[in-house]
């Protein structure tokens, strides 16, 4: 690596060189930034520093979640830099996402001297603590100084960021640094001649500190304890939620081992990649009998059918979480297991030899009718445009899922099928804002190709976001869904309010998203039809650049037939069993 000096020795730039070397040490090679002048001396220095990828975002909320997209593909933090003032409440909706999710983030703010709080001084508000709990650590940096302790100190605490940030339960950081004028790198400092940022590192480019991570796991009593459990039980299932940070085949080593049904979410990692999971419980799985064992993994999965089932059921449930967080919003596990699910997947699998009973059988000849079912009652509307993208999605390929209806339907409509394809959503706050930046994070940080499917307000609220097309040099299919509106209020008892239904929850716009094409410099088509989407969309995810395809539906026509359509085939599927 080329070693760096500071332009000068203002000492701004001996702190902020001094920060981003620390950075690079740790494994960091890109930043997000903002334009903005109290954030001059880490903006400057990161785009100088020849080992780290700087993209420039014009808008903080799109760079937070651009920022949030690579820790969920990366599972490394991508530090956002910003100035001070409102700049830094625009990362907050991101921070509340990560901090949900467990994704790394790394948040440096910019702020003026600390005199200058509390005296209504311009640009200036009280920035201490501003995301409150939602980080893992926050700490306001001392003003820069050239000085030994003080820089050691310094890189001590970038150290320590980082590793917030990973270990041992990932999430945001925020790291406020004051900066007084001169912000420039023109004017030198009364600095001490000679104590640049290289004086006090660690030789041979390793960080000032060096963080192991360590992994829970249980003690060989426990573990034992736990496969006794599994191997004497009459029936199992394992429900997986959404996570990023699964291994596919340690949960699959466990369910072979095990003889247990899995039911896999499809921000799970295991939906798409195998054929021998469940992917529609959510129209069937409340027609059977619960089993005598669920043992669940990642966050609460996103079907409401499933989560009832598991509410109402008498299963003894056993809930893996590495942090020992409890992610069951029904309040029905029996127990809460604290140790990282891969380890203990595959332990418990060495100590377990129980084939598939009748259960088991039964629920997987369910799954197969189910798509059978599915098949013959296939049509246009929301949940078959989410078939097909599932269907249709290269082989190898990158899927982002927006909030609200897509990844529902998704999970409703995705079948599970033999491709190596990685699903994120944003399921940690559930929000629709920043979905575009994030998936587009998401995309600057893998080599597949990223298709997005996002809802007509999801697209609406980060339009800013596909700024980062040009300027960050990404590309993406989109699939945009335009039901004019809020659809998924149509699922909830407000809708036979009206007034004030269709103008205060539904909300139809009226946009025309067609210009955003010319706007942003992508390409746009816009369908109708079932055969229209597969054609556009095969089209779309085989050529370069950026495309957006637009499935036109109907909010309300599109409920009904979701729901009639699983009516229909739950009819079919009792009929069966």
């Amino acid at each position: 690596m080329r070693r760096l000096t500071p332009p000068d020795e203002n000492a701004n730039y001996v702190w902020a060189w001094a920060v981003v070397d620390e950075l690079v040490r740790n494994g960091v090679t890109d930043a997000c930034v903002s334009p903005g002048s109290r954030s001059t001396p880490l903006t400057y220095v990161l785009s100088e520093h020849p080992d780290v990828q700087v993209y420039s975002h014009l808008d903080e909320r799109s760079s937070a979640f651009f920022a949030l997209g690579r820790g969920k593909a990366t599972g490394r933090p991508t530090p956002v830099v910003c100035t001070s003032g409102t700049a830094t409440a625009n990362l907050h909706p991101a921070v509340m996402e990560a901090d949900e999710s467990r994704t790394p983030l790394l948040l440096l703010t910019a702020d003026r001297p600390p005199e200058l709080r509390e005296t209504a001084a311009n640009q200036t508000v009280d920035q201490e603590k501003l995301y409150g709990d939602a980080v893992r650590w926050y700490k306001d940096v001392a003003e820069p100084e050239n000085d030994e302790r003080k820089l050691r100190s310094l890189r001590v605490t970038v150290n320590r960021a980082v590793a917030e940030s990973t270990t041992p339960e990932r999430g945001p950081v925020h790291l406020n640094f004051p900066f007084r004028k001169p912000l420039e790198p023109s004017e030198p400092s009364d600095c001490v001649p000679g104590s640049g940022h290289e004086t006090f590192a660690r030789p041979d480019g390793r960080s000032y500190v060096e963080t192991t991570k360590g992994r829970m796991r249980l003690d060989v009593d426990d573990l034992g304890d736990v496969a006794r459990t599994v191997e004497d039980a009459s029936s199992g299932l394992v429900v997986v939620g959404p996570s990023d940070t699964l291994d596919d085949d340690a949960v699959v080593t466990f369910a072979e081992a095990s003889g247990f049904a899995v039911a896999a979410d499809p921000l799970s990692g295991l939906r798409f990649g195998r054929t021998d999971v469940l992917g529609g419980y959510d129209a069937y799985v409340d027609l059977l009998e619960p089993p005598e064992i669920v043992l669940r993994l990642g966050s609460a999965p996103t079907s409401k059918r499933l989560k009832n089932y598991l509410r109402d059921s008498d299963a003894r449930q056993i809930a893996v979480d590495e942090d020992g967080r409890y992610t069951d919003a029904c309040f029905m596990s029996d127990e809460v297991v604290v140790a990282d699910p891969n380890p203990f997947c595959r332990a418990v699998a060495e100590k377990v030899e129980r084939p598939a009973g009748a259960w088991e059988e039964r629920i997987a000849a369910v799954e197969s009718s189910y798509w059978d079912a599915f098949a013959s009652h296939h049509a246009y509307f929301e949940g078959g445009v989410l078939h097909e993208v599932a269907r249709l999605v290269p082989e190898t390929s990158t899927v982002f899922v927006s909030n609200s209806m897509p990844v529902r339907d998704l999970d409703r409509f995705g079948e599970p099928r033999e491709a190596d394809v990685d699903v994120f959503g944003n399921r940690g706050a559930s929000g629709i804002d920043g979905v575009t930046s994030t998936a587009l994070g998401v995309c600057s940080a893998v080599d597949d190709h990223l298709v997005l499917v996002t809802g007509d307000l999801a697209y609406y609220h980060d339009m800013n976001g596909l700024l980062a097309v040009e300027r960050c040099g990404v590309d993406a299919t989109v699939v945009l869904v335009n039901n004019d509106g809020g659809g998924i209020f149509h699922m909830l008892p407000i809708e036979e309010h009206e007034p004030p239904f269709t103008q205060q929850f539904k909300t139809p716009h009226g946009l025309d998203f067609e210009p955003t094409g010319d706007l942003y410099g992508i390409g746009f088509e816009r369908v109708d039809s079932l055969d229209g989407f597969r054609e556009a969309f095969e089209r779309a995810v085989s050529s370069d650049g950026t495309d957006v395809v637009e499935a036109v539906t109907d909010a309300e026509r599109s409920h009904e037939r979701r729901e009639r359509l699983t009516d229909e085939v739950r009819d079919e599927l009792r009929r069966r069993l």
